[in-house]
């Protein structure tokens, strides 16, 4: 096989399940090292304001080892028997089972719950829409993005990052609006053209092609919606699929506003969102379904982490307990009594709206006119909050980070707030179109930059944006991939969907139709039983040993060995060049077809091409989207 498996890709040791930061962790931080480490105080050096903070250390150096974090100076302090070093200092120290907690959490990567701080910051995002002004365009670059972002780069003396040539530019805006390889022909016949808007043109073809965009995209929502079509709740009626409407609302380009509104306030063909999973047995207070819709109508549209302020006030951000019970209680069937970290306080949920300043809902109203109140007030014309949400999530997606990191923290500062706010306000203005904010990014000079390096990227605690960062191809993505170069997708789809039976020829089927196996998993595809945002974008060991020698793809690479010796391409270093240029858009070099050629042999076999597509795919050209 070809000596280029995973070269340059990071393997992330597999850990056992960590405590959870905000339940276990975060209590006893606050309780036992809040006092000295936090707000203004910074004793021995160490602040634990925020993650930030947290990791920067003490006077002593970082308390986290990340290399080996079983020997982090934390562990150390906090196990002492010496009274002079043992950390906290007061009484005993922690206890058996605080120690066994913080131990757990260190080791298994210390993970801190995004945007929390002990310090709530002082940033409280905008509610109301901006449309700021635009610096003046520099050397011609007259996107509204390069606008903002060349005075952005210039303001910290930064150089802009270079452009993407024609190729690599093909290649990421196929995979990044239809989830599709660009052919062979495509390839060519984009290189010859010589035409000034060429790029445009590709884009508004590829945008046009609503089969190909909705299949990709459906991906996205179903991620961010929780749908899919088995699993848990689908056999025991628990929980119901959205998938017919979703694509049909995907593939007719629904207006953003009146997608979010249809879902907030559903109809039997979509509840299945607002609904959620009616888990079996019994489940905490937060679990339960009017909670579950306050949870995910907050963080789906509005980038908001609903969760902590389910149990109690929120140990993240500023939401309270009741304020995502008010939330709730808008979907609720009947009363809805209050609890407290499980307990039951007595007191019953008062329906309400988030920002009562553009609205409230009636409490006395009926349910599903309660739904329609909250799903004007979520699409209010005043309400800024969930263009910026959707847009912020788009950028993340063409982008590799978000404007917000994470995603789902828009409480948190953007690092660039014209940019966030202008996307905003240019959905507003353009009817709510998403297609035209895809458009826009993508024929911004940003987006047609080369990408950062993995080595070079920043760190999130001091981001600075300096261009694109690379991408992992998406489960559905490398499937997809594999299938479209050797022809190989199955005949059927497992979604009930209906896709345009007037297409001649009809198109491929996509792995985001079909129901997820083995491979899907652990390459990133989500069970989808909880709102997934983005995927990691790290290989974890257990997908490296699936791509080493997992039998799914070692039956996909047989079959497509064989239906590429079937189509009888012609020589070895035909096969070769073909393959190359279908997956990675770009001709081999002189090097890589000599060794490819010596690879297949005079007369490929099924055996010789099947080793040569695996060496091609395990690429991180390949599988990394720069």
């Amino acid at each position: 096989m070809l000596p280029l498996l995973l070269s340059g890709m990071a393997l992330v040791a597999p850990v056992s399940a960590a405590p959870d930061f905000v339940h276990e962790v975060a209590p006893i931080l606050k309780k036992h090292c809040s006092e000295c480490h936090t707000d203004t105080k910074k004793k021995a050096g160490l602040s634990m304001n925020d993650e930030a903070s947290f990791r920067e250390g003490s006077e002593n150096g970082p308390i986290i080892d990340a290399a080996h974090p079983e020997k982090s100076l934390m562990l150390e302090l906090i196990s002492s028997d010496d009274e002079d070093l043992r950390m906290p200092p007061k009484g005993k120290g922690l206890s058996d089972p605080q120690v066994e907690i913080i131990k757990a959490w260190v080791i298994s990567g210390a993970k801190w719950e995004p945007g929390f701080a002990f310090k709530k910051p002082a940033y409280e995002p905008p509610l109301r829409p901006r449309n700021p002004e635009l610096p003046a365009a520099r050397d011609g670059r007259t996107n509204p993005i390069d606008r903002i972002i060349d005075h952005y780069l210039a303001e910290k003396k930064l150089p802009r990052p270079a452009p993407l040539d024609d190729t690599a530019f093909l290649r990421r805006v196929h995979l990044d609006l239809v989830g599709l390889l660009p052919s062979a022909e495509t390839l060519r016949t984009f290189t010859a053209d010589r035409a000034p808007d060429k790029r445009a043109r590709l884009v508004d073809t590829l945008l046009a092609d609503k089969t190909a965009y909705a299949e990709h995209w459906l991906t996205f929502w179903n991620d961010l919606l929780r749908n899919d079509y088995a699993g848990t709740g689908y056999i025991d009626g628990g929980r119901k699929q959205i998938s017919g409407w979703l694509y049909q609302a995907i593939y007719d380009n629904m207006p953003y506003d009146e997608f979010v509104r249809q879902l907030v306030a559903p109809n039997p063909e979509n509840e299945g969102f607002a609904n959620g999973i009616k888990w079996r047995g019994s489940v905490s207070a937060a679990q339960i379904t009017p909670m579950q819709y306050a949870q995910s109508v907050g963080q789906t549209f509005l980038g908001i982490n609903l969760k902590c302020a389910s149990c109690h006030d929120s140990f993240v951000d500023r939401w309270k307990l009741s304020e995502a019970y008010g939330l709730a209680a808008i979907y609720a069937d009947e009363p809805l009594e209050m609890f407290r970290c499980d307990k039951p306080t007595g007191k019953t949920a008062v329906p309400g709206w988030l920002f009562p300043e553009l609205g409230t809902v009636d409490a006395s109203l009926p349910k599903a006119e309660r739904l329609k109140q909250l799903a004007a007030l979520i699409t209010h014309p005043e309400n800024g909050r969930t263009p910026r949400a959707i847009t912020n999530r788009l950028w993340q997606r063409l982008m590799g980070r978000g404007i917000v990191h994470p995603v789902d923290a828009m409480q948190s500062p953007p690092w660039n707030e014209d940019l966030l706010d202008y996307l905003g306000a240019h959905l507003a203005e353009n009817q709510q179109d998403l297609k035209k904010t895809l458009r826009l990014i993508c024929l911004s000079a940003a987006y047609q930059s080369k990408s950062e390096s993995f080595e070079e990227a920043p760190q999130e605690s001091n981001y600075v944006y300096q261009g694109p960062r690379p991408k992992r191809l998406t489960a559905e993505e490398f499937t997809d991939a594999i299938w479209q170069i050797c022809g190989t997708a199955p005949g059927k789809i497992d979604a009930p969907v209906k896709r345009d039976s007037s297409a001649s020829p009809q198109p491929m089927v996509r792995a985001a139709l079909l129901k997820s196996d083995l491979l899907m998993r652990t390459l990133g595809r989500p069970n989808r039983e909880q709102i997934v945002s983005s995927r990691p974008n790290d290989l974890a060991t257990l997908e490296a040993m699936d791509l080493n020698n997992g039998a799914i793809l070692d039956q996909r690479l047989a079959e497509g060995a064989r239906s590429l010796l079937a189509r009888n391409l012609g020589s070895s270093e035909t096969l070769a060049t073909y393959v190359w240029q279908a997956a990675l858009s770009r001709e081999p070099t002189p090097d890589e077809l000599r060794l490819a050629v010596s690879m297949l042999g005079a007369k490929p076999e099924a055996a010789a091409i099947q080793d040569f597509l695996w060496g091609v795919f395990m690429l991180p050209e390949f599988q990394i989207v720069r």
